[in-house]
């Protein structure tokens, strides 16, 4: 797993053993269900997020990220952040292995990677939001975060299906 500092601070700090179904939020369970299809473009994307009517990328990376990328679930949780952070990222990490493993079985590989931020939103509030979304690299091809390990201000961390066998029960 690549990540940046911000993003390992949180990890550390985080229970993130034992992931399971349970973790992960009913609607984004649905999405893991349904599983993946493979667009016109060749795009790799979770079937339940696919648009009825297909859009226009600039090419797969921007077709994958795009149609795959989603807010996770958080309007139930704490607002504290010390309380919210940790479920947060189980929510997250749970939903990302749910989908590597189901991609991995689909596609017979594992080159579907995906991508978790955090990151505090522009409210009043302020509250730690979240984006998962997933995408294939492709050789020739800009990396969906550029030199992730630089990045500031959000928590961030490109993940694979090899790196979920430590965090999850389903392993």
């Amino acid at each position: 797993m690549r990540c940046n500092p911000w993003m390992r601070e949180i990890l550390r700090a985080a229970d993130v053993t034992g992931l399971s179904d349970q973790d992960i939020p009913p609607l984004f369970r649905e999405v893991v269900g349904r599983g993946w299809s493979v667009t016109p473009g060749g795009g790799r994307v979770l079937s339940d997020l696919r648009p009825e009517a297909p859009g226009r990328y600039v090419d797969r990376l921007a077709e994958e990220t795009t149609v795959n990328g989603r807010g996770m679930t958080d309007y139930d949780l704490p607002a504290a952040p010390d309380e919210r952070t940790p479920l947060l990222v189980r929510r997250c990490l749970a939903y990302v292995c749910a989908c590597l493993r189901k991609a991995q079985e689909e596609f017979g590989d594992t080159d579907v990677q995906a991508y978790v931020s955090l990151s505090f939103a522009e409210t009043d509030e302020g509250p730690l939001t979240s984006n998962v979304t997933f995408c294939t690299p492709l050789p020739g091809v800009r990396p969906y975060i550029p030199r992730l390990e630089d990045v500031k201000g959000t928590a961030v961390a490109e993940i694979s299906v090899e790196d979920c066998s430590a965090w999850s029960a389903w392993a």
